[in-house]
This record gives structure tokens, C-alpha cells and sequence, in this order.
């Protein structure tokens, strides 16, 4: 059984967004790992797995702009079903 079931991929798009605040909020308030979160200024990109995906698109939604959003079911994809 996969420990994060759900692969978060999104771009946030804002104003003064500071890959290292981000990372560091995902770190203290979310459970999952693979936690990427690169860009700055107006642009992040984030990729994590958890399983708790509306929690993280809840708050990069308090960003700014969501968009390019991918939740795929890990669990579903490793038992060879559409995800």
C-alpha cells in the first residue's frame, strides 16, 4: 500500500510567492513527501504527494491563481486502473 495516495501538480500564480515560505508551511502543516516547490516572484510550480490533495489546493488557492491542476490516484495507477 502506497503511505501518500494522491500526486498534488499544480502552478500558483500570484504576487511575492517565495518557494522557501511555501515549502516551509507545507513541511509544518501538511503529511505527505516529495514536496517540490520551485519558482518565485509571480510563478510556483508544487508537486507532492499526501492524502489530503483539497488541503493543499485549499491553501495555494489562498495564494493566488490555480491553474494546471493534476490529482492523480497513486494506488489506482499501481494496481494498473486509470488514476
Amino acid at each position: 500500500m502506497i503511505e501518500y495516495r494522491y500526486d498534488v501538480q499544480l502552478l500558483i500564480e500570484g504576487e511575492n510567492l517565495d518557494e522557501n515560505v511555501i515549502n516551509d508551511y507545507f513541511n509544518e502543516n501538511f503529511k505527505g513527501d516529495c514536496l517540490l516547490a520551485v519558482g518565485g516572484g509571480d510563478l510556483v510550480k508544487i508537486h507532492y504527494h499526501t492524502n489530503e490533495p483539497w488541503d493543499v489546493l485549499k491553501y495555494c488557492r489562498s495564494l493566488g491563481e490555480i491553474f494546471d491542476i493534476v490529482v492523480e490516484d497513486m494506488d489506482r495507477q499501481a494496481r494498473g486502473l486509470e488514476g
